[in-house]
């Protein structure tokens, strides 16, 4: 067994090797030739866009973000200022999740004309470019997020601290969630109601005043987005794992060293997966099929395989035979990811019977076509939910010894789960951002007037990228539903500790001090009072709790859904306008005002992504502070089991739809009326899938760290039940 405290700087060296190798793969990417003046002047456009709202948004998220960190350090206990190092970690936590969304978002929108001209000379030239640009996001993604969790760990020792860190990646996920999914899919659906609906238009069609718009949204949506997602994903689920590990050690004896191997092991697992998905990016090329997905794929099966390997070694050298039955709950985690990214696959790729059922259904009209594609994103989280049940129930049961005895050793098994599920990050954010840079490419394709030769590649590279972001959403949730999991074991074991901590000052507890404070169970032990939440069913406060955590994804939906309605009514109107005030747009001789659409969407996003932030933050904060921490738990579990289901149907629902519209497409069955009807249902999706359904992953988080962070505001019940 590892004894030496040198080895947990090597999670922060493998974080340092994964930004290397990013920083290398973008000046690879950014050697490549960028096409001629018109794609260079298109993707310069993109680039503006996409930089202009960041910098906006981001300045938005500081003031936020400094006002937030002010207000933990003055409400959290004081003692020897850990309030202040909790603020001090939750601003570095905020700064990393959004560099590492900034930066990839910057060689994505350069990627793009890269790709496109790639693409006159081969897909496999194209291909190349467009995954090694979204592997600068994947790498970047993964090595700060290490980075930042273990060395705040190596410099503070206390996870208590480290908590902050996890609690600023989380608002910065939510905030450029909300806000880049709004953007991205007022523009999209506005340019595709006037364009391709009303103007019959091809999609990307330079005479489009929201084309510019749309694409600067799939970089701020799918790039930024998703990373600053799985970038606070990971990092919480590393922080929940590390916070059961030191429950699992308070209550077993490890004589002979002061370190802590169940804090070390998920940081080395970590790690090893990190090397793993450096090779694996390297391993994505082009078979002889010329097939792009197994291509991808193969990256995948690479860095899981490699992973495998080095878990097994590291879980006989940190944690010792007499736990090695760790290594097959690292098993079950990697086989979660896999049994994820192939049932994803299936309900939203263009070769299964899903997509297939929903194009059929487009010949009779858009209405069917929406009726198909609702039932078909309710049908499709059955296979995960079933899958993350028997992988919960296996990670808790192998880890917690014979019959399920160690109830601690047990949840820390569903956070190790967890932790090997994210093993894979690096190569799954890469393959997501790959998406928006093939997007981009067919515009710039489009835009410029490239041959139909080169338009084929980057449709099919679409195409593929289509099936990859909603792979990656699939995954997302999946990964936030454990890794929530694991923060709500943290919640329990945090909120019983301090209510026993102050059960401590009064050795005798009455019965009428458990009417002053109901929510807990109080126990006697031959005079040693313990006390804990109630988590019973029979609870009304926690049945309360439920009902609220069951709510918040429906009202936090709807009010995505909205913004992203109001915002696109406005694009719509705008270029109805310049189509009637300047004729010429359509007939060429124009240019439309492509920044008076950018200007919009911009402005509605940084608007509309302050009331889903605030239900976030206040909720919690809301049942805590007024019903109590028996409450508070109930929420944390009805957000969890609402949320995983809820944004599962809305991701594959809404990439179904999109991809039954990329079928009849390839049919070359555009401008007809299945056309016209696969386009309303892509519209209905475009919200669910790239707004509503991946910011879920980003709530669910958020409402748990809150309660971690303000647990000890909470511990001594809620207003309500202390007046009655």
């Amino acid at each position: 067994m590892i004894t030496n405290e040198a080895f947990f700087y090597i999670a922060p060296i493998s974080g340092l090797l994964s930004i290397a190798f990013s920083a290398i793969l973008a000046f690879r990417v950014l050697k490549a030739d960028q096409g001629s003046d018109e794609m260079q002047s298109i993707s310069k456009s993109i680039q503006e866009g996409a930089r202009a709202y960041l910098n906006r948004q981001y300045k938005v998220i500081t003031i936020a973000a400094v006002i937030l960190a002010a207000l933990i350090a003055a409400l959290l206990p004081k003692d020897n200022l850990d309030s202040v190092k909790i603020a001090i970690c939750f601003l570095i936590g905020a700064l990393f999740s959004g560099s590492a969304g900034y930066i990839g978002m910057n060689v994505s929108v350069r990627a793009n004309v890269r790709t496109a001209q790639a693409a006159k000379q081969s897909l496999k030239k194209a291909l190349d470019i467009a995954f090694k640009g979204g592997s600068v996001t994947g790498l970047g993604v993964v090595g700060l997020s290490m980075l930042g969790v273990s060395l705040l760990y190596i410099i503070f020792g206390d996870l208590q601290l480290v908590v902050g860190f996890g609690f600023g990646a989380s608002l910065i996920s939510l905030f450029a969630r909300v806000g880049g999914g709004i953007y991205t899919k007022a523009a999209d659906v506005g340019a595709d109601i006037v364009g391709k609906v009303e103007a019959g238009i091809p999609e990307d069609d330079p005479r489009n005043p929201a084309t510019i718009a749309d694409n600067v949204g799939d970089n701020v949506g799918d790039c930024a987005g998703m990373g600053a997602d799985l970038f606070e994903t990971y990092a919480v689920t590393l922080i929940a794992s590390m916070m059961l590990g030191g429950v699992v050690s308070n209550a077993l004896v490890l004589a002979g060293t002061s370190l802590n191997p169940f804090i070390l092991y998920p940081l080395l697992l970590g790690a090893a997966a990190i090397i793993a998905s450096i090779i694996a990016v390297f391993c994505v090329k082009l078979g002889k099929n010329a097939k792009i997905m197994p291509a991808l794929y193969k990256g995948v099966a690479v860095s899981c395989v490699l992973s495998i390997i080095a878990f097994y070694f590291i879980t006989n050298a940190v944690l010792g035979s007499q736990y090695q039955r760790f290594f097959f709950v690292t098993l079950v985690g990697v086989a979660i990811t896999v049994l994820m990214v192939v049932f994803t696959e299936y309900y939203t790729s263009t070769e299964h019977r899903p997509v297939k059922i929903i194009r059929k259904s487009s010949e009779t009209g858009p209405a069917t076509n929406i009726i198909s594609g609702l039932a078909l994103g309710f049908e499709s989280t059955i296979l995960p939910v079933i899958t993350i049940v028997i992988g919960i129930l296996l990670s808790y049961y192998i880890a917690a010894g014979p019959g399920g005895a160690d109830t601690n050793l047990g949840l820390y098994g569903i956070a190790i789960g967890a932790v090997a599920m994210l093993s894979t990050t690096g190569i799954i954010v890469a393959l997501d951002s790959y998406g928006p840079i093939t997007d981009n490419a067919g515009g710039i394709a489009e835009m410029s007037s490239l041959p139909e030769e080169v338009r084929q590649i980057t449709d099919e590279l679409d195409a593929v990228g289509n099936t990859t972001k909603a792979v990656t959403k699939g995954y997302a949730i999946g990964s936030a539903a454990l890794g929530a999991l694991a923060l709500f074991a943290d919640y329990h074991a945090k909120i019983n500790e301090l209510i026993a901590n102050v059960a401590s000052g009064a050795p005798q507890l009455s019965v009428v001090s458990a009417s002053k404070a109901p929510g807990l169970v109080i126990m006697n032990n031959g005079g040693q009072a313990s006390q804990g939440i109630d988590l019973s069913i029979s609870s009304p406060l926690l049945l309360v709790g439920l009902l609220i955590g069951g709510l918040l994804p429906f009202a936090f939906t709807s009010v995505t859904m909205q913004a992203v309605s109001k915002a696109a009514s406005k694009v719509v109107d705008e270029v109805r306008r310049q189509f009637k005030a300047m004729p010429g747009i359509l007939k060429g001789t124009e240019k439309p005002e492509y920044a008076k659409c950018v200007d919009i969407v911009t402005a509605a996003a940084l608007k509309e992504m302050i009331v889903p932030g605030l239900m976030a933050i206040l909720t919690p904060l809301a049942v805590g502070f007024l019903l109590g921490p028996s409450s508070l738990a109930g929420l944390l579990i009805g957000i969890i089991v609402v949320g995983l289901m809820l944004a599962n149907s809305l991701n594959n629902a809404g990439g179904a739809w999109d991809n039954a519209k990329k079928l009849v497409e390839m049919d070359g069955l555009k401008g007809s009326e299945i056309h016209m009807a696969s386009i309303v249902g892509d519209t209905v999706g475009d919200p669910t899938k790239d707004t509503s359904g991946p910011a879920l992953n980003a709530l669910i988080k958020v409402v748990n760290m809150v309660a971690i962070l303000f647990a000890p505001l909470f511990a001594a019940g809620g207003l309500i039940t202390h007046l009655f």
